[in-house]
């Protein structure tokens, strides 16, 4: 969300952002919001020239009513100074409705006027624009056929979707035996990864307030993606960044205290809605999934610093699993509205002969800051809104299929990666019970 002074100040750069985003349609809210702002400037002025007549005028009516009660002539004056004051009262009171009414659609036009974009985010109108911009690790495509990956696990007996669809409808599944170790393994690892690096690990809530929801996340993605808890104002949360940058609403940090370093498990709930196709079915794209998330808050001047390592991060985390990896660095018309700059990383699919995405890295800027008033407090005194980035760590449903597709051997069985063994009991290879 912008500031309104800096929409106020600098509004040929809103339109231009907003052209670059090819949000065209949204031109016309960068005047409609100008205009709502002078028309509350006013109100607001207007109010407080008031709120300093009425003691004096409070005054005036206790004299002159003194005054009539020795002198009756003076008590038309001070009838006529009675009236005004009741008059001022109630220009006083339609005053501060109508700021209350001008602030609130001030303020839903301001979470719709999308977050300036760096200058680095390459133009373009959607994902067929995004750039990749470095490969690491060599893609290899074996000699021999690879099933789809719940045929995969399916031979080792490790999901069953059948039965999931029949407890609780499509997008869901049943993970079991070695399969479903082999996601928890996935998932500690990648919080004890994170924890190598100096991350704080966290559980945190998985539902939250409304005001949550609308501080983290652009109106768009907040329709397409939460699942409402119906007759509360609660929402699963679709990811952890979520409750994860909501534990800092409406809070002064001291500045040394940053950067906060956080690395976060939690369960994700999405509607994932408009999703279909065969790369979509099995555990590609699903409602519920597990999640190791890392989310930083830290200072305006180290924002893109953390951005560089934060997804660099995740290509060391797939490297380490021998799983080769892409960066796709993300376009404008393919950023959410609070993102300044993203991208994506892609893990190789050798059963697609191409990337998909595994993981993604964020740079929200002052963006949910703003939203959720998270600031910090300079040595100086000085209090300033926070950055907030977030990325993913892993998230397993995905990261099985890179890495049974690219783990898999010739005789169906899977090679576990060394730096899982510890996490699988020893285990170092699947064998196929089917």
């Amino acid at each position: 969300m912008l500031d309104m002074k800096f929409i106020r100040e600098n509004p040929d750069v809103v339109k231009e952002n907003i052209k670059k985003k090819f949000q065209d349609e949204k031109l016309p809210l960068v005047d409609q919001v100008i205009a709502l702002d002078a028309e509350n400037r006013a109100a607001m002025s207007e109010a407080n020239d008031l709120r300093a007549a009425r003691n004096q005028l409070s005054k005036q009516v206790g004299m002159l009513m003194g005054q009539a009660k020795k002198d009756p002539s003076k008590l038309a004056e001070a009838e006529a100074a009675k009236a005004q004051v009741k008059a001022n009262a109630d220009r006083l009171a339609q005053l501060e409705a109508k700021e209350t009414e001008l602030a609130e659609k001030i303020h839903k036009i301001l979470l719709v006027i999308p977050q300036i974009i760096d200058p680095s985010v390459p133009i373009g109108p959607d994902d067929s624009a995004n750039v990749e911009v470095e490969r690491f690790g060599e893609p290899v495509v074996p000699d021999f056929d690879i099933p789809y990956h719940t045929e995969i696990m399916e031979s080792f007996e490790g999901v069953d979707m059948d039965a999931a669809g029949r407890v609780s409808g499509n997008g869901f599944y049943y993970l079991l035996g070695d399969i479903a170790r082999l996601h928890e393994a996935v998932l500690a690892y990648g919080r004890d990864f994170m924890i190598g690096k100096g991350f704080t690990y966290c559980i945190p809530p998985f539902m939250i307030h409304g005001n949550v929801v609308e501080g983290v996340m652009s109106q768009t993605d907040m329709e397409g993606m939460m699942y409402k808890i119906e007759g509360e104002d609660l929402y699963l949360i679709g990811t952890s960044e979520h409750s994860m940058i909501g534990r800092f609403i409406d809070q002064i940090i001291p500045e040394a205290k940053l950067p906060q370093t956080l690395t976060s498990y939690s369960p994700c709930f999405r509607k994932e809605k408009g999703s279909h196709g065969i790369e979509e079915r099995g555990v590609y794209r699903i409602h519920q999934f597990e999640k190791q998330e890392m989310i930083v808050v830290c200072k305006p001047e180290d924002s893109m610093a953390w951005y560089e390592k934060m997804w660099r991060y995740s290509v060391e985390l797939f490297r380490s699993m021998d799983i080769p990896v892409r960066q796709l660095e993300c376009c404008s018309g393919d950023l959410a509205d609070l993102k300044v700059k993203s991208c994506d990383i892609e893990a190789w699919s050798p059963r697609q002969k191409k990337y998909f995405e595994v993981c993604s890295c964020s740079n929200l800027g002052d963006a949910q800051a703003r939203r959720l008033k998270i600031r910090f407090k300079g040595e100086d005194g000085k209090i300033q809104l926070a950055h907030t980035l977030n990325n993913t760590c892993v998230a397993p449903p995905r990261m099985l299929i890179a890495l049974l597709e690219n783990n898999l051997q010739a005789d169906g069985s899977v090679k576990i990666p060394e730096v899982l063994w510890p996490y699988m009991g020893g285990t170092q290879v699947l064998v196929p019970k089917a």
